[in-house]
């Protein structure tokens, strides 16, 4: 609990971001600059907030992506 991070993973790690074009919650475009501050790869789906819920194939199809797009980082 009193550990401190030096730097957020999404700024050395790659990151992919499913970004839900009908949500209401968080606008589509406050998740696309969320998305790109993080640099993560960008993937859009027409669908609502809980997307995990309505269309969980999408969101598995994301998962593997990005675990097919990760690299291990080398050891230091």
């Amino acid at each position: 609990l009193e550990g401190a991070v030096s730097e957020p993973a999404w700024k050395a790690k790659p990151s992919w971001y499913l970004l839900t074009t009908e949500d209401k919650m968080i606008p589509p475009a406050a998740q696309r600059q969320m998305a790109k501050r993080a640099g993560a790869t960008i993937v859009e789906v027409k669908g609502s907030h809980a997307i995990y819920v309505s269309q969980p194939q999408a969101v598995a199809t994301l998962i593997e992506k990005a675990a097919k797009g990760a690299r291990p980082v080398a050891a230091r």
